[in-house]
């Protein structure tokens, strides 16, 4: 692992608390490994042996069932995934792939839980941060299951304008594909959504979107705290 990619990872609220110790074991335990865009990384029910930080590129989490198949999350640097997962010993529930040249820091989770049973620190961290991906759990089926498709799409498109400057336009992160089922819905009803937008001033160019009538829009979407904040 490069010496300019360990701050990266230590200042995460995951380690930033624990012992020094503890974090030096953790990163020479730790795989820092390269991959090109449409690898699969983890697969839904193999065992959790690794922790995975995203150091850099983005990677898809989905899951299937029935021959059907889902966009679950969006993961982009610096940040984990598969927490639960390595703490519990548990099977992965869902499956990852990059989606662009990605970096990937891999910790095996056996050492993760041995500090975790040694370092109150790091322990504490790791409660904070399941406790938050509980909450955006809970999130976001209030906001597929409170908001119609219209609704949904209205506050993605708010969340992202206020991330991206608040100028009146937004690039999307992701494929159309993604976002649809981000956000619970079909490609087609996807595209019936912006359409619908359009007299609240959603001028949509590929995935460039350009808003020209805020106030409108957010009167339409009725964002909320509760569902909207990412720090609530």
């Amino acid at each position: 692992m490069r010496s300019d990619d360990l701050p990266l990872v230590r200042q995460l609220d995951l380690f930033s608390e624990m012992a020094e110790k503890n974090f030096e074991d953790l990163m020479q335990a730790a795989y820092l490994q390269r991959f090109p865009p449409q690898v699969q990384l983890i697969t839904e029910g193999d065992p959790a042996d690794f922790l995975y930080i995203m150091v850099e590129g983005c990677v898809e989490l989905f899951a299937s069932a029935n021959g059907r198949e889902t966009t679950m999350a969006v993961v982009r640097p610096v940040s984990t995934f598969i927490l639960a997962a390595a703490i519990k010993d548990a099977p992965f529930l869902m499956s990852g792939r990059t989606t662009e040249k990605s970096r990937v820091l891999m910790i095996p989770s056996e050492n993760i839980r041995h500090v975790f049973a040694e370092d109150a620190a790091f322990a504490r961290a790791i409660v904070r941060e399941l406790a938050s991906c509980y909450r955006s759990v809970v999130k976001a089926l209030k906001n597929e299951k409170l908001r119609t498709a219209v609704e949904r799409l209205a506050n993605y498109l708010l969340r992202k304008h206020a991330e991206q400057g608040g100028s009146g336009q937004l690039l999307l992160p992701v494929e159309k594909r993604t976002l649809a089922a981000l956000l619970g819905m079909t490609p087609e009803n996807l595209s019936r959504a912006f359409a619908t937008l359009d007299p609240y001033g959603v001028e949509v160019k590929g995935r460039e979107i350009h808003l020209h009538q805020v106030a409108d829009l957010r009167v339409l979407a009725k964002p909320s705290p509760l569902i909207d904040d990412p720090a609530s």
